[in-house]
């Protein structure tokens, strides 16, 4: 069956886009709440956020602009609106919630920008495609949590918005393997490029580190 996906989706949908010249990285919702076991948005994505922290200190050392994306809440879920009132475990992201901060081992640096959002995607309702246009880049490679849910959305938006966009496999990751893969595999085919953590850090590193940011 997989053959014949493969097969059926080469028909319309094999194009590659590629990479542009003035990428930035967004690390989406790489939040607590993801690695703690005791709750339940936990997701054993340990590897995901290593890819990411890898992926991560390449850009920073070609001055490849850094995004961090986290999901906040007031109390009560006040700004999440519909989303927070059928997704019950956005509760973990409630301000103040150990669950709500980054995951152990990413540390927010003074360079980077932090988008605090409500929503799944890290464009909606937030200043990030204006500070990226503003930035001139044109190529936005995502890594985060989760791939079926704010990875795809963000995904989606970044293409709408104009950027080229590209989405690390490895750098991605979600609850269950079901739902990863097949939105990989969507992503790839209508929206952006799935590349390998080995694909985007010899693109980064083969950039004019003077002219990227």
């Amino acid at each position: 069956m997989a053959e014949d996906l493969d097969d059926n989706y080469k028909i319309a949908y094999a194009n590659r886009v590629g990479f542009g010249k003035r990428p930035a990285l967004v690390l989406i919702d790489f939040a607590d709440a993801y690695f703690d076991p005791d709750c339940v948005l936990y997701a054993g994505v340990d590897a995901a956020l290593a890819s990411a922290l890898r992926i991560r200190d390449v850009a920073h050392e070609m001055g490849i602009p850094v995004i961090l994306t986290e999901v906040t809440y007031q109390k009560g879920g006040l700004n999440g609106g519909r989303f927070f009132e059928k997704a019950k475990p956005l509760a973990s992201f409630v301000k103040g919630e150990k669950t709500a901060a980054f995951a152990k081992g990413l540390v927010a640096r003074e360079d980077e920008i932090i988008v605090s959002k409500q929503y799944p995607s890290a464009f909606f309702g937030t200043s990030l495609a204006s500070t990226l246009t503003a930035m001139g880049i044109d190529n936005v490679v995502l890594t985060g949590l989760t791939t079926s849910g704010c990875v795809r959305a963000s995904c989606v938006d970044s293409m709408s918005h104009g950027f080229i966009t590209s989405v690390v496999r490895e750098a991605c990751g979600d609850r269950h393997p079901a739902p990863h893969e097949a939105n990989l595999f969507d992503m790839n085919a209508k929206y952006a490029d799935v590349v390998s953590e080995e694909e985007i850090v010899a693109f980064f590193r083969s950039l004019d580190k003077g002219k990227v940011a």
